[in-house]
């Protein structure tokens, strides 16, 4: 038994993951480099996901993680000091301490956590497509009605928007206005049409797709209020970093929701996060459990986007570690980008696990010691090949370890547990409450009824909300071009909509989310937080 050494205990720039011949340090200042955890079920990869979380929060460097089997919500209680552990920890020379992190729980369906919501503007015509399974061609007219949203300056919220918006680009059906009229509709449905035929037919599959994604608890997901992703980047009063911990269990029964809704996290990230170069420590870390599911029947347009955002959201300051079963779930393209490896034991029974052992040993860096795909189909539970990235940035050789014990719970927490967390969490009551503000289907909606708002973008409130209507309109500009809105009139619009019904409703720290739903895109979003920021500055 070795006498313990605080020599293996974690720095400030490295975290100790486990010990072989020589301890196996992750670099901090390269952990945005990426990395992947892998191995077969059974074998230790969420026990090595919870001693990597737990290293990133001590030194202060936030965690979001999706929980599949809820075993990883035991890092929120005390570690117990059980034989087994107390060993393995004496075994490699560490004195077991029991720690305790501050987690945040979240949950698409507010059952478990914080529900997380996303409006459809923020979620892009692409990556609807991705969950709704459509082909060519109705990927084509669902940005034809994102587009005709976006110059019609009606903002996408929920899936009831989306719904009435694609019943408006419906080719003209004879329908009347409430008062008799022509279509009130007739400009929206020609706009669409403007960009190329638009069927019926098409669009009723389409709507047939958003019943089967509803029936999956998306009608949770699209709403408002909208996550604030810097919610996932905090720390404790004592300088942790807090782990956010997605509760993903009813999630898994939708894998192409689950997929999705993971990548459009990556996505914001990436748009919303300032240039950081290479940090010290990563600004966040990203776990994406069970990663072969965001690459499986994946179009190519979509690998596209999943390749540029793991590419460059490393200048982010964000690392992302996928967790899957073998090395060969995960593109050619983006394994490359993976520098830090913890490969835990694979089984190899027909001739296709054998290639993918040969495959998954060929991913690692050559140790002449080790016959690495003999290795590992010998490893225990527990125990992992691991190459991390070295200081000039390339990988080290690898190395047969054994993974040090998480210092908090191994295992689920208990309802009670979970309770008392939810009711000290930092950001208890503010999503808690659906906020159903005003929107695509109540504006058309009112057209049809003759009750629209004005053309100027005004709303007839008066006071204080016209005056700022007013300003924004002013510093855009408010002229009119063949009938269409201009950028000034809809933020202007906006503004005021939202200030009505979000300040009023109680969450006025959501509102810049909510405006820029009606610019559609992430320049449009960035110009309105700009203007609205200076406006409440004043």
């Amino acid at each position: 038994m070795a006498t313990p050494d605080n020599k293996l205990a974690d720095t400030g720039e490295k975290i100790f993951i486990g010990k072989g011949e020589q301890p196996a340090w992750l670099t901090l200042g390269l952990a945005n480099r990426h990395g992947l955890v892998t191995g077969a079920t059974g074998t230790g990869k969420t026990v090595s996901l919870q001693v990597m979380a737990e290293g990133f929060a001590r030194a202060g460097v936030p965690v979001f993680a999706a929980d599949i089997k809820g075993d990883l919500s035991g890092i929120a209680e005390v570690g117990e000091a059980k034989d087994f552990i107390v060993k393995r920890a004496s075994d490699m020379g560490l004195s077991f301490q029991p720690d305790q992190y501050s987690t945040v729980f979240w949950d698409v369906f507010g059952e478990q956590g914080h529900p997380v919501r996303a409006t459809v503007t923020e979620m892009g015509p692409l990556l609807l497509s991705r969950m709704l399974d459509l082909n060519d061609v109705q990927e084509g007219v669902l940005n034809v009605a994102f587009r005709v949203a976006d110059d019609n300056g009606l903002t996408l919220i929920d899936m009831k928007d989306l719904r009435a918006l694609l019943d408006a680009i419906v080719p003209d059906t004879g329908k009347k206005g409430a008062d008799g009229d022509d279509d009130p509709l007739a400009p929206v449905r020609k706009a669409a049409q403007g960009f190329g035929n638009v069927t019926k037919a098409t669009v009723g599959t389409i709507q047939r797709q958003l019943l089967v994604l509803e029936n999956q608890g998306a009608t949770k997901f699209f709403g408002e209020p909208a996550l604030t992703l810097k919610d996932f980047m905090r720390t404790d009063s004592d300088g942790r970093g807090m782990v956010n911990i997605l509760v993903a269990d009813k999630l898994m029964q939708s894998p192409r929701l689950y997929a999705t809704f993971l990548l459009w996290m990556l996505s914001e990230l990436f748009e919303e996060l300032p240039e950081a170069g290479d940090p010290p420590k990563p600004k966040l870390v990203f776990f994406f459990d069970e990663a072969h599911l965001l690459f499986n029947d994946a179009p190519k347009a979509l690998m596209d986007k999943i390749e540029q955002v793991v590419r460059l959201i490393r200048s982010k300051g964000v690392g992302v570690y996928f967790v899957t079963q073998n090395p060969i779930d995960v593109p050619d393209k983006v394994l490359s980008q993976l520098g830090n490896r913890v490969q835990h034991a694979l089984r190899a029974f027909t001739p296709r696990d054998q290639k993918a052992v040969a495959a998954a040993a060929q991913t690692f860096r050559p140790n002449p010691k080790l016959d690495t795909a003999k290795v590992i189909m010998e490893l225990g539970k527990g125990e992992a090949l691991v190459s991390f990235l070295e200081g000039n940035g390339t990988p080290a050789m690898v190395e047969r370890v054994m993974i040090r014990p998480p210092s908090a719970r191994i295992g689920p927490i208990t309802p009670e547990e979970r309770k008392v967390i939810m009711d000290n969490s930092p950001v208890k009551g503010k999503y808690d409450t659906t906020i159903d503000a005003e929107s695509a289907y109540e504006m058309l909606q009112k057209r049809v009824a003759g009750t629209a708002a004005p053309a100027d973008g005004s709303t007839g409130g008066g006071g204080i909300l016209d005056k700022i209507g007013g300003i924004v309109g002013t510093i855009f500009g408010t002229n009119v071009s063949r009938g269409r809105l201009s950028t000034g009139q809809l933020i202007a619009r906006s503004v005021t909509r939202s200030i009505t019904t979000k300040v009023v409703g109680g969450a006025a720290a959501d509102l810049g989310k909510s405006v820029a739903g009606s610019m559609g895109g992430s320049v449009g979003r960035a110009l309105v937080r700009g203007a609205l920021g200076g406006l409440l500055r004043r």
